[in-house]
């Protein structure tokens, strides 16, 4: 498949996941939010398995990994989407424990600059404070301020970032090209690597 289909499939699922996963957080009654989650988690699991095979044909195995580690927890987070939120909580842990993993993974790794690792930090440590809280049996669920309610925007700014990141110019490759022309009508052309 194409490079740039591939980061254009990706992306639009990265940013369709986020920003409905965080419309689903504000969603005015359980119907809106049950839907809006299951249509993130679709996005978001499609754009994570393309961004894992576009980081090993690229040799990112570790990127890749962490990818796929998303992608496994997006699927339990996806499974235990229900109208009502207690009804699988422990699933909705074993999510989040994965989504935790998978960010510390991807973070670990410099495929993506400071500010998205750091977000992405931020979010595992959040999300692995959630996921001990649910296996402790502390009263909590998808919206449970603060926790895990509060870790979703620094998590909607990591996925962003990814997205961002695929479109973002690699000014590494870029040539400027210089043309003077003398009173003689010679043509010098000068290249200079930025």
């Amino acid at each position: 498949m194409n490079e740039r289909i591939i980061k254009t499939l990706a992306s639009i699922g990265l940013i369709l996941g986020g920003t409905l996963g965080l419309a689903g957080s504000f969603a005015p009654t359980d119907l809106l939010r049950y839907i809006a989650w299951n249509i993130d988690g679709v996005g978001l699991i499609i754009a994570t398995i393309l961004l894992t095979l576009y980081y090993y044909k690229k040799g990112s195995d570790i990127t890749a990994a962490g990818f796929m580690i998303f992608a496994l927890g997006e699927c339990a987070i996806v499974s235990s989407n229900s109208i009502h939120l207690e009804d699988n909580i422990y699933t909705f842990g074993t999510g989040t424990a994965l989504w935790a993993l998978s960010l510390l993974v991807i973070s670990s790794q410099k495929t993506y600059s400071i500010l998205i690792r750091s977000t992405g930090i931020v979010s595992a440590i959040l999300f692995s404070t959630v996921t001990v809280l649910i296996f402790t049996d502390h009263p909590i669920n998808g919206l449970t301020k603060p926790l895990p309610f509060f870790a979703y925007p620094f998590f909607v700014i990591t996925i962003l970032g990814w997205a961002w990141s695929l479109w973002r110019h690699d000014t590494s490759n870029v040539r400027l090209e210089v043309i003077r022309i003398t009173p003689t009508e010679d043509k010098r052309r000068r290249t200079y690597d930025l």
